[in-house]
């Protein structure tokens, strides 16, 4: 049973202040404080009491005592090194955090956490979340669930269904099962950002859904479909991959996909198929 009742309340603002420290705009600092959209976070994760968690930008810490009370080790990469300080304050009852100072982009996964089957549960700056989804879903060593707290606009994005398709839906889509398990009100934070969050949960296949020897295929033909959005397949297949529209057309016709089909409305199993037909 989680021991969440134990964690006191964080007051972000008092934190900040009694640090002589401000919220960084251009690191997209918004502090989550509200208790209950934090306990719905950590309970998303689903973790375990031998778990070991990756945290992205723990900022305050106040995400980072719910992971530490739920798993074994929890490892946090912070980027601003005013936080720091504010950090290990916070932190000091919870002997199984370690924090790591870096750019988690600039950083191999396999430098920060050594185990298979970990978590990364984080509360991400929204400027850069399709970065760290890709560059979580893209390294060796892939964890085995992401919960992350993101935009709820881009959290929506990702879940869609064929017939509104984005190339960043199909970026996650392929690696793993995203669904969207709470709504997080702007007023959670500090400072308030001007939309509201949603906790996104993805749940990593043991494979991807395209073979990984086409992997490199689906993405240069999913860019080059979504490179010309309000123009068919064939013309944007043609334009983005550099090819005679007779030859998109063929491509198309051989995978048995109407060539004046747009990009969002097909499924990953026809990209597949267009995968093989290239």
């Amino acid at each position: 049973m989680n021991n969440f009742a134990s964690i006191p309340a964080l007051d972000a603002a008092a934190v900040l202040k009694r640090f002589h420290l401000h919220a960084d705009k251009s690191l997209g600092q918004n502090f989550l404080q509200d208790a209950s959209a934090l306990e719905k976070i950590a309970l998303a994760a689903e973790m375990q009491a031998d778990d070991c968690v990756l945290e992205i930008g723990p900022g305050l810490g106040s995400l980072t005592r719910y992971l530490a009370v739920s798993a074994k080790q929890v490892t946090a990469v912070e980027l601003d090194p005013d936080m720091l300080a504010p950090l290990k304050a916070v932190l000091t009852p919870y002997q199984n955090v370690r924090v790591v100072h870096g750019d988690i982009l600039k950083l191999s996964i396999s430098q920060v956490i050594d185990q298979p089957n970990y978590l990364v549960v984080a509360n991400i700056p929204y400027n850069i979340t399709s970065l760290i989804i890709r560059h979580l879903l893209e390294s060796d060593l892939k964890p085995r669930r992401v919960v992350l707290t993101i935009q709820k606009e881009v959290a929506e994005r990702i879940c869609a269904k064929p017939g509104d398709l984005s190339l960043l839906a199909l970026s996650v889509q392929v690696y793993g099962k995203p669904s969207i398990a709470a709504i997080i009100p702007a007023d959670s934070f500090h400072p308030v950002p001007k939309v509201d969050s949603a906790i996104l949960r993805i749940d990593i296949y043991d494979e991807p859904l395209i073979p990984n020897a086409l992997l490199n295929t689906f993405f240069k033909l999913i860019k080059a479909g979504f490179s010309q959005k309000r123009k068919t397949l064939r013309n944007s297949l043609s334009s983005g991959l550099h090819i005679p529209t007779t030859e998109s057309e063929s491509m198309l016709t051989k995978a048995g996909i109407d060539y004046m089909r747009r990009a969002e409305t097909l499924s990953i199993d026809e990209w597949r198929r267009l995968c093989d037909a290239k």
